[in-house]
């Protein structure tokens, strides 16, 4: 997961901070030379770890922050803050052209980064907005490109514009902005080709493309797992092209979060989207505010809220029947398998712990402790079950277990323990209003999308 390791330093750092009631400069610059090098071995570039701690300890010495009541949560406090702004401070989008003007983007970046896929992921989020996309194929020279972003535009129900490999990519461009004329597309999304490396070839014809098309926007794509490599190939572009954009991929993957860190401050350019998975609906907008909420180990809430909200599909009514049947602990192996897939769409159980609050340094240890295996005999075995077996657990007699047991490839044993677990389950999601105060709420945690989890 990007920046654990980022994490579990940091919060070692705040952990001494807080245990000391009160703070002296000494205490504060020995806690940001640790800053310092946890920053370094996370991949941030130097002078940006530099001015950074440079700004957290000209704010942080004052003697307002040092003789108040929590020093050392000021200190924190104060390193948010300045985190965020490393980041860029606001959010930014897209700038699309007004009223039924094309807007053209020009994705561009280096062989391997993801750059064809985000693409395709870009005219998702445009489509989610009202837009009507339509992508262009100007990558002439990996095989299979244009096959992949057919394939991709064919998942998204985009619209995909191709001459083949026979044509300049140039060509393909101008070609592509008539027929979106032509054909209403309100957005044109120009895949253009990569590299192994930068090249004078490379950049000279996304120059050309740039010369004899209105491109309105120029997104860069840069693997985040390259470290400072994706913040120099991001320098690199926007010096010799000029970029409004950058999309981090990967950021699922084990990064050590130095671009995320370093890219705004380097090229002055923010980020606009992170990758956080290979599907293609896993393009999050970027929020400096939450980045470093996760960086510092304060959870995501609002992430994992939209998360919800965008991947539970059950209405109004079924919703407030699923909770209905919670309260009066009739939740069954029906709701069970609706609680997995809704789990697996937003990324699964280790990433939603890593977004609640307070978690970070619990996550090594529930990681070891979660077994994806045994979550996937579990699975197996509700699956194993007939519709009025999952509806109604009462009939699972000895019998109808041996049955379930045979089906989901494992002992009777296993079994009876998860029948059992479930019972206990049911239980406890009984005493959840009581527990609240009587409080209503929509689903189990009453607001987070009527999300119910198998735990």
């Amino acid at each position: 997961m990007a920046f654990e390791s980022l994490t579990d330093k940091l919060q070692n750092v705040f952990k001494n901070l807080r245990s000391k009631g009160r703070l002296t400069p000494d205490d504060v610059r020995a806690a940001l030379k640790e800053v310092k090098i946890a920053l370094l071995e996370a991949d941030v570039n130097f002078k940006v770890v530099k001015q950074f701690v440079k700004s957290v300890e000209e704010r942080a010495v004052g003697a307002d922050v040092l003789n108040g009541l929590n020093p050392g949560q000021m200190v924190i406090k104060i390193v948010n803050e300045e985190m965020v702004a490393l980041m860029g401070s606001e959010t930014t989008e897209i700038t699309l052209q007004p009223g039924k003007a094309i807007t053209v983007i020009m994705m561009c970046g280096l062989q391997g980064a993801g750059k064809t896929t985000t693409t395709a992921k870009i005219a998702g989020k445009l489509k989610l907005k009202g837009k009507k996309p339509l992508l262009a194929a100007c990558d002439v020279y990996r095989p299979a490109a244009i096959k992949q972003l057919q394939i991709n535009g064919e998942k998204q129900q985009t619209d995909v514009f191709s001459m083949g490999d026979h044509h300049k990519p140039v060509d393909i461009a101008k070609a592509a902005v008539e027929h979106a004329e032509k054909n209403g597309h309100n957005v044109v999304i120009l895949d253009t080709a990569g590299r192994l490396h930068i090249d004078e070839e490379m950049m000279a014809e996304l120059q050309e493309i740039k010369s004899c098309v209105t491109v309105h926007q120029t997104l860069l794509v840069v693997d985040a797992m390259t470290g400072q490599d994706a913040v120099n190939v991001a320098k690199d572009f926007d010096d010799k092209i000029g970029i409004d954009g950058v999309i981090l991929s990967k950021m699922d993957g084990d990064t050590r979060g130095g671009a995320a860190l370093s890219v705004k401050a380097v090229t002055g350019r923010p980020i606009l989207y992170i990758g956080m998975g290979e599907k293609l609906s896993d393009l999050e907008q970027f929020y400096p505010d939450r980045m470093a909420s996760r960086i510092l180990g304060m959870g995501d809430v609002l992430t994992l809220i939209e998360k919800a909200q965008q991947n539970i599909d059950i209405d109004e009514e079924k919703e407030k029947q699923m909770a209905d049947r919670m309260k009066k602990g009739k939740f069954d192996f029906e709701d069970y398998l609706e609680s997995m897939k809704q789990m697996r769409n937003m990324g699964g159980l280790s990433s939603l712990l890593g977004m609640m609050p307070g978690m970070g340094k619990q996550m090594g240890d529930l990681e070891s402790k979660i077994d994806e295996k045994q979550l996937a005999h579990m699975e197996a075995i509700v699956l194993s079950m007939t519709p009025e077996e999952r509806r109604n657990p009462k009939l699972l007699n000895p019998g109808r277990k041996f049955r379930i047991a045979r089906g989901a490839g494992v002992d009777i044993a296993v079994v009876n323990r998860f029948i059992k677990q479930f019972e206990q389950s049911q239980k406890v999601m009984k005493q959840i209003p009581g527990m609240l105060g009587g409080r209503k709420g929509r689903g189990m945690f009453g607001g987070l999308g009527g999300m119910k989890f198998p735990f």
